[in-house]
């Protein structure tokens, strides 16, 4: 009977290796796995000038002053323009005193140019909206 017990210990102790080693194999894995997204798909650091930048992308998508990277054409919606530059509008209001000085003059520096190119555009010579002449066609 001890020769059976000892039999037991062994099998329950080979299989607790097993495990074991099945364990830090999928940890390893996944520290692999995780390096390569972190390598592949690094973002940039978060801060305020890209918040603005991606605001401001958005502005001149909608101005069709910047390809949109979806449909890869430039199209026009002075709607839509009008609320991303408001919203850097809000933004400047919201973090008045709070800002850089760096960070003062670029908002007010896109905001500015935004703000120029929207009236330009939107009372250019044939003062329609792409957006009403696409509801139509």
């Amino acid at each position: 009977m001890s020769e059976k017990g000892s039999e037991e210990r062994k099998i329950i102790s080979d299989e607790d290796w097993k495990e074991q080693a099945r364990r830090e194999a999928e940890a390893a894995q996944a520290a692999i796995d995780a390096e390569r997204r972190a390598q592949t798909t690094s973002m940039p650091a978060a801060s305020f000038a890209l918040l603005v930048q991606s605001l401001v992308s958005q502005a001149l998508i909608a101005l069709g002053d910047a390809e949109n990277p979806i449909t890869g054409q430039r199209q026009a919606d002075y709607d839509l323009a009008r609320f991303h530059i408001d919203m850097l509008g809000v933004l400047e209001e919201k973090t008045k005193g709070n800002l850089t000085r760096s960070e003062e003059n670029l908002l007010r520096g896109w905001l500015f140019d935004l703000r120029l190119r929207y009236v330009q555009k939107s009372q250019g010579p044939d003062q329609g909206t792409p957006r009403a002449e696409q509801s139509s066609t």
